[in-house]
C-alpha cells in the first residue's frame, strides 16, 4: 500500500516495471504505486501489473502543510480524477519542486480517496518523533472530517527500526480512541533488499553527502524493499488487526481503468457544420489546388483516408493541426511536416506536409490502419524563432486548462551517472569530469570487461577505484533524474487536463503533463509536435538577405534539376546542408555521385545505423552506378522497388510487398513491419513466415520464390527507413545545398546566425565561408549588430552577440543604445551595464580597433577613477601579432573571427613538413603525407564487424579533412583523440578519396605557443 519507484526522484531506486515484476516473483496480489507529489510511472506500472496479474493501485504520497507526509490511494476510476486534481493544486500553487498539499486542497480533493497516515516521515510519525505528540489527535480528527473512517488508516510500516516497539502501541492506542483501523505497509523504496546500495547511493546524491558522511537521511538498514506478505506477518505479528485491515482494504481498491481512453480534441466549428463535412471540404479544396485537374485520379485515395480518420474519431484532431499551420502560414512563419504523416495525401492537400504521397505512391496505412487503432503522430518543424508563438497561439485558442506540454524524464546517462556517483564515494570533480569524456559509447558492462582493450580509459592508473565508480553508476543508469519538457510536444484534449494527468511548471514556467511521450499515447492523449528547426531559420535570414538584391527569389520555387548544386555534392562538398553535411553523408556522396532527386531521398535513409549494419549500402550504390545487375524475385516486386534498385531500403515497401504479394491489407502489411522490427525471435519469425508464404501461395506465388521475397524482406524489414520522412527532410536538404552552392554569402550569414544548428562548430563554418570566397570582418563596437551582418556583395562581419559571457540580450542592448556619433570610450560601455571582464573582451577581440585610439590607451582609460579621461586620446600603439590576437579570439569567442587558428603558424608549418588540407586534398591516393590541425569531434560509429573504428576531422585555415582511425591505430592513439585531449594534433597517413587514412597522431604545439598563452591571460 505504500511503495515508491525512481520516479520518486532520488528516493525510490526500481523502475515499476522492476516493482510489478518482483511482486509477482514473491507472490505479492496488490501493490499500490504511491511516489512522491506524483504518479508519472503509472502508465507502465498499470501495463505490466495487467500482465503479470497483479492488482496495481494508483496512489502517491504527499507533503500536508509542515506536518508531514501522507499518502492518499484511488479505490476506483471515478476517484482518479480527485487525486489529479490534488496533485496539480499542490505543483502549480507551490514553488516549483516545493510541492505542498494544504488542509484546504484536501478538503477540495480529499473525499472518495483512501489516506495512510505514513510511516515515520508521516503526519502522525513525525509529530510522535519530533516530541509534538500534542498535534496528533487534531491531526486525526482532521483527517477523519474529510476521508471519513472508512477510508482512513493508521499505518505501520514493518522495516525492523528502533524503537517500532513503542511506536507502534502508541499507533495502536490511537487507533483505538480514534477508532481508525491500523494497516500494514512495508513503505518500499526498492524492489529487493539487494538494491539497498543503490538506493543509499540515491539518497547520499540527494542530501549531497559523501558516502562516509552520516545523516538522518539515510536509512538505517536495508528493510524498505518490497516485502512477501509472508515477511510482513513475521514483522508485525503483534499487531494482528493491521495485518486483517490490510488484506480487507486490498480487496476494496480496484485499478482504475485509464489507460487506452480517447480524449480528442475540441475545434470550433461553424454552425451546423459537422467536423466531418468541415474537413471534406478543406482537403477537397487543397486537392483542387495541388492536383488541379488530376484530383479525379486522386479522389479515391482521399476518400479513402477521410473515411480511415473518420471512423478512428481523429477529424478534429486533423482540424487543429491543420489550425495550426494555418497560422503559421497567415505569419509566413516557415514550417514542414515530416515523419510518417507525409504518408498521407491528406495531410499534403491540408498544407500540413509537402510531400506528394500519392505520386510518391506511399502507404497511409503506414502513419494510420483500422487495424492497429493507435494515435496518429504528426511531427511540425517550424522555425526556432518562432515556435514559442505558434505554441502561445495553441494554448490561447484551446484553453490553458486543455493544453500543455508533454514531459520528459531526464535519466541517469553515462556521465551523469559517472559525475554524481563519483562524487558520493570522493573523487575529485576534475578526475570525474576527464573520466567521463573519456567514456566511449558502450554499457557500462561492455566498459568493465574490455576495459584493457579501451585506450583511453588504460591511461588511468587507479583504475581499480576507478572500475568501483563504474559498477555503481551502472546500477543508476537509465534511472530518471528529474522531470523536463518536451522539446515540442503538446497535447490537446477537449477534457480539462487537469481531470487526467497532474499538471506542473516547468523551469522557463511552461505548464507541463506527468507523462512522457509514450504514456500520453497509451492513456489516449492526443500529441501533436511543434518542434523548431534552426535549419529555417538559417534559410529565413538567407531569403531575407536576398531580397536585397534580388527581390524576386523565391526559396519555394528552387529548381529541383540544378546541375551545379548535384556537382557539389557529388564532390561531397556540402558542409552546411542540411542532413548532408556529416562526414558519412559526405563520403556516401562521394561514392553515390547523387545527379537527381530521388539519390537524395536515398541517401537519407541509407546513412543510419540500421542500413550500415544490415550491409545495404554496398549493393544499393553498386546497382546504382550499374556495376551490378538490378533484379527482381518477383515481377510484382519491380514497381515497388524500382526507385531503389531492387533494395529494399523503405519501411512503406516491406509493407507494399506483404499487400502485394501476399494479400495482407495494408493494416495487416504494416503490423507485420512492426513486429519484424520490434521481435525478432526466431518462434516470431517463423509464425510469420508461415502465414506470409501460405497467403503468397494462395495467390499464385510459388513456394520457393514466397520464402526467398520473406527472407528478403527479414533481412532489410528491421532496417527499413520511413520513406515519407526521408521525402519531407530531402526538400529541405536539397534546397540548402541550392543555397550554399549559389548565394554562400547570404546563406553562410543565416547559418551563423541560427547557431547551433548542424554537424559542424562556428569555427568549422567560418573557414568553409572563406573557402568559398567570404570576406569575414571582425567584430566592431560600431559597425557590429548582434548577429552576423551582410557588408558587401561577399563581406561578412561578425556581431557582438559572438562574445562568450555577453550574450545576445545585452549584444542587443549596446546596438541599441549605440550613440548617433558612435562609441568612442570603452567607459560608455560601463554606463551600459557590461562589467570589467565583458569591456575588455570587447577590447582585446578588436571591436575598438577601428577608434582613433590604440588598445593599450583605451585600456588605461578603463583603469582610471570614474570621470576622468586621458587628455591624449591618440597614443603609440603596439601591434598585437596573429598569433596573440588568435588566442584572443578562440579564448573570448571560441573561433578565429581575424583567421583561424593555425593560419599565422602555416610559414613554420611548411618548413617542418606539414601540408596544409587543401594541398592534401589533391594528392592522389595512396600518397604518405602529414598535417597539422584542430581536432573535430571524434566518435566511434556502429560498424558491420563490431570492431571499433574511429572517425574524425582535421580543421586548418584551408579547409577540413575527414581522418579514419583503424582498431589497431585506436588501441594505440585513442587516448589522444577522447578525454583529456589537446584540440591540436599532427596526424599522418596514407591519402584516401578525399580523406585520411591514419597511422599515428601525436599532440602538436609550438615552443612560442606556452608563451603566447601567458601573454594572452595577462
Amino acid at each position: 500500500m505504500h511503495v515508491h519507484s525512481a520516479f520518486s526522484f532520488l528516493e525510490g531506486a526500481s523502475l515499476p516495471r522492476d516493482l510489478i515484476k518482483q511482486a509477482a516473483a514473491v507472490g505479492i496480489s496488490t501493490v499500490a504505486l504511491t511516489d512522491v507529489h506524483r504518479i508519472s510511472g503509472i502508465v507502465t506500472f498499470l501495463d505490466e501489473a495487467r500482465q503479470f496479474g497483479v492488482r496495481a493501485v494508483v496512489g502517491a504520497e504527499v507533503d500536508l502543510e509542515n506536518l508531514g507526509r501522507l499518502i492518499v490511494l484511488v479505490p476506483d476510476t471515478d476517484s482518479y480524477g480527485n487525486l489529479v486534481s490534488l496533485l496539480s493544486e499542490s505543483h502549480l500553487k507551490s514553488p516549483r519542486l516545493k510541492p505542498r498539499v494544504t488542509w484546504e486542497m484536501l478538503e477540495r480533493w480529499g473525499p472518495g480517496l483512501v489516506a495512510l497516515t505514513g510511516d515515520r516521515m508521516g503526519v502522525i510519525g513525525q509529530a510522535w518523533f519530533q516530541r509534538q505528540k500534542g498535534q496528533i489527535a487534531s491531526i486525526l480528527d482532521r483527517l477523519t472530517q474529510i476521508f471519513e473512517r472508512h477510508n482512513l488508516f493508521i499505518e505501520m510500516a514493518a522495516n525492523y527500526l528502533p524503537g517500532d516497539g513503542a511506536f507502534f502501541h502508541a499507533l495502536t492506542d490511537l487507533s483505538e480512541w480514534k477508532n481508525i483501523p491500523t494497516i500494514a505497509t512495508s513503505a518500499a523504496h526498492y524492489a529487493e533488499k539487494k538494491d539497498f546500495g543503490t538506493f543509499d547511493l540515491l539518497t547520499c546524491i540527494r542530501a549531497g553527502k559523501k558516502i562516509e558522511d552520516i545523516g538522518p537521511e539515510r536509512h538505517l538498514n536495508a528493510e524498505n524493499y518490497l516485502k512477501p506478505w509472508s515477511a510482513i506477518e513475521t514483522a508485525l505479528s503483534h499487531w494482528p488487526e493491521a495485518l486483517r485491515n490490510t488484506l480487507q482494504l486490498a480487496e476494496r481498491l480496484e485499478s482504475p481503468n485509464i489507460l487506452n481512453q480517447r480524449y480528442a480534441p475540441h475545434f470550433t466549428l461553424p454552425p451546423h457544420v459537422s467536423a466531418e463535412v468541415y474537413l471534406g471540404e478543406l482537403v477537397k479544396k487543397g486537392a483542387k489546388r495541388r492536383y488541379g485537374e488530376k484530383i479525379k485520379k486522386v479522389w479515391p485515395r482521399i476518400q479513402h483516408e477521410l473515411r480511415i480518420i473518420e471512423d478512428s474519431g481523429f477529424t478534429e484532431y486533423f482540424l487543429v493541426v491543420w489550425d495550426v499551420t494555418r497560422f503559421a502560414q497567415e505569419r509566413h512563419i516557415r514550417f514542414a511536416g515530416r515523419g510518417s504523416a507525409a504518408d498521407s495525401v491528406v495531410a499534403y492537400c491540408l498544407g500540413i506536409t509537402g510531400v506528394d504521397a500519392f505520386s510518391r505512391n506511399l502507404l497511409f496505412e503506414r502513419f494510420m490502419s483500422p487495424e492497429r487503432q493507435e494515435m496518429p503522430d504528426i511531427d511540425i518543424d517550424f522555425d526556432t524563432r518562432y515556435r514559442d508563438q505558434v505554441i502561445t497561439y495553441v494554448q490561447k485558442r484551446y484553453g490553458e486548462d486543455h493544453v500543455a506540454r508533454v514531459a520528459t524524464y531526464q535519466t541517469f546517462r553515462q556521465r551523469s551517472a559517472l559525475r554524481e556517483v563519483g562524487k558520493v564515494l570522493g573523487f575529485p570533480i576534475a578526475e570525474l569530469d576527464r573520466l567521463a569524456k573519456s567514456l566511449p559509447e558502450s554499457s557500462f558492462e561492455g566498459i568493465l570487461t574490455r576495459w584493457q582493450e579501451i585506450p583511453e580509459l588504460r591511461q588511468y592508473p587507479e583504475n581499480q577505484k576507478l572500475k568501483t565508480v563504474l559498477q555503481w553508476a551502472s546500477k543508476i543508469e537509465r534511472l530518471p533524474r528529474h522531470i523536463g519538457t518536451h522539446l515540442g510536444g503538446v497535447v490537446i484534449s477537449k477534457h480539462p487536463l487537469s481531470q487526467i494527468s497532474p499538471l506542473e511548471l516547468s523551469q522557463k514556467g511552461v505548464q507541463i503533463i506527468q507523462f512522457d511521450k509514450r504514456d500520453v499515447e497509451t492513456l489516449g492523449l492526443l500529441k501533436l509536435d511543434l518542434l523548431g528547426l534552426r535549419t529555417f531559420t538559417a534559410v529565413d535570414i538567407t531569403v531575407q538577405a536576398l531580397a536585397e538584391d534580388k527581390p524576386n527569389f523565391s526559396y519555394d520555387a528552387i529548381p529541383l534539376h540544378d546541375a551545379a548544386t548535384y556537382e557539389q555534392l557529388q564532390k561531397g562538398d556540402a558542409i552546411g546542408v542540411f542532413q548532408l553535411e556529416s562526414p558519412a553523408q559526405r563520403a556516401l556522396a562521394l561514392r553515390l555521385q547523387p545527379d537527381h532527386w530521388e539519390d537524395i531521398v536515398a541517401s537519407l535513409a541509407l546513412i543510419r545505423p540500421g542500413p550500415i549494419k544490415g550491409n545495404m549500402v554496398d549493393p544499393f550504390i553498386a546497382r546504382r552506378r550499374g556495376q551490378e545487375p538490378v533484379s527482381y524475385l518477383h515481377p510484382a516486386l519491380e514497381p515497388i522497388l524500382s526507385r531503389t534498385y531492387g533494395v529494399v531500403l523503405f519501411q512503406e515497401q516491406v509493407i507494399a510487398i506483404a499487400s502485394t504479394l501476399a494479400g495482407f491489407t495494408p493494416g495487416e502489411a504494416d503490423s507485420l513491419r512492426r513486429v519484424m522490427t520490434h521481435a525478432r525471435s526466431s518462434e516470431d519469425m517463423q509464425e510469420i513466415g508461415t502465414m506470409f508464404k501460405d497467403k503468397a501461395q494462395d495467390l499464385g506465388v510459388s513456394a520457393e520464390v514466397a520464402d526467398a521475397v520473406f527472407q528478403q524482406i527479414v533481412g532489410y524489414a528491421s532496417y527499413g527507413f520511413n520513406e515519407a520522412h526521408a521525402a519531407a527532410f530531402a526538400e529541405t536538404a536539397y534546397r540548402t545545398a541550392y543555397l550554399l552552392t549559389h548565394h554562400p554569402t547570404e546563406y553562410f550569414m543565416g547559418l551563423l546566425n541560427a547557431e547551433p544548428l548542424g554537424y559542424y562548430p562556428v569555427d568549422v563554418l567560418v573557414v568553409e565561408a572563406r573557402r568559398r570566397e567570404v570576406t569575414i570582418f571582425p567584430m566592431d563596437i560600431n559597425q557590429s549588430d548582434v548577429g552576423v551582418k551582410k557588408e558587401g556583395k561577399q563581406i561578412l562581419r561578425i556581431g557582438l552577440g559572438f562574445i562568450k559571457h555577453l550574450g545576445s540580450e545585452l549584444a542587443a542592448h549596446i546596438v541599441h543604445n549605440r550613440p548617433k556619433e558612435e562609441f568612442h570610450s570603452p567607459r560608455q560601455l560601463q554606463e551600459l551595464g557590461l562589467n570589467m571582464a565583458q569591456i575588455m573582451a570587447t577590447i582585446r577581440l578588436g571591436a575598438w580597433d577601428n577608434v582613433n585610439s590604440s588598445r593599450e590607451t583605451l585600456i588605461e582609460e578603463l583603469m582610471m577613477p570614474q570621470g576622468l579621461y586621458l587628455k591624449s586620446r591618440i597614443g603609440p600603439s603596439h601591434s598585437i601579432s596573429a598569433k596573440l590576437q588568435n588566442i584572443w579570439d578562440y579564448q573570448y569567442c571560441g573561433f578565429g573571427q581575424h583567421q583561424q587558428w593555425l593560419d599565422p603558424w602555416r610559414q613554420y608549418l611548411q618548413s617542418q613538413g606539414f601540408v596544409s588540407i587543401s594541398a592534401l586534398q589533391q594528392m592522389k591516393t595512396g600518397r604518405f603525407a602529414r598535417c597539422v590541425g584542430l581536432l573535430i569531434r571524434p566518435h566511434r560509429p556502429p560498424t558491420r564487424s563490431g570492431k571499433i573504428v574511429v572517425f574524425f576531422s582535421l580543421l586548418d585555415e584551408t579547409g577540413i579533412l575527414e581522418a579514419r582511425l583503424s582498431s589497431q591505430g585506436y588501441q594505440q592513439f585513442g587516448h589522444l583523440l577522447f578525454g583529456p585531449t589537446t584540440r591540436i594534433i599532427m596526424v599522418g597517413g596514407r591519402m584516401e578519396n578525399r580523406g585520411m587514412d591514419v597511422r599515428i597522431i601525436t599532440p602538436w604545439s609550438h615552443p612560442d605557443m606556452p608563451k603566447m598563452a601567458r601573454e594572452g591571460d595577462k
